[in-house]
């Protein structure tokens, strides 16, 4: 949504950010454009955000602070692994027998696990681990993922190159 046309709305618009049906918070056209505003620079203050958008900034900081508490955002420093510290990353494939939700739930209680996806294809579950060594990769796969209830059998995707990581495909 481009800037203008959200600046052009009325300021005082109710913030539209209720649930919808299946759950999940219905945003309207200004916490999307916030949301923009935020995955370009998310250091960007809130006066600027508000000027953009066409709302005060203490209206912004309550529309982010929403966002934040419904879920539907996260506010982080993106690091390049490497560069702090973890020299391996691998994403591992996952065949589950019985509950692949459960093992989802015991991956996601990982320290060392970023990213988990429940997928319908050649693998259940699909894992990014972020590790220092291989040494910490190894034990993290064969002593602790091998190990959960209802994990067939893994296979491993170990990064060499990072050469694109992004987050900023916009809102629809």
């Amino acid at each position: 949504m481009h800037s203008e046309a959200v600046a052009s709305r009325s300021a005082d618009q109710k913030d539209s950010s209720r649930e919808s049906r299946n759950g999940t918070p219905h945003l309207d056209a200004v916490s999307l454009a916030i949301i923009e505003q935020l995955q370009e620079d998310g250091r960007r203050p809130y006066a600027a955000i508000g000027k953009a958008v066409g709302l005060s900034e203490a209206a912004v900081r309550q529309r982010v602070q929403k966002l934040l508490d419904q879920g539907v955002m996260q506010i982080v420093a993106v690091t390049d692994p490497l560069t702090v510290g973890f020299r391996r990353q691998a994403m591992v494939g996952v065949h589950v027998e019985g509950d692949v939700e459960a093992v989802a739930d015991a991956l996601s209680d990982m320290s060392e696990v970023e990213y988990v996806v429940m997928t319908a294809g050649s693998f259940d579950v699909l894992a990014e681990i972020v590790c220092e060594d291989d040494d910490q990769l190894l034990d993290v796969i064969n002593k602790r993922i091998r190990a959960l209830p209802g994990v067939r059998s893994t296979e491993s995707f170990v990064y060499l190159k990072l050469k694109k990581q992004t987050y900023m495909w916009g809102t629809r």
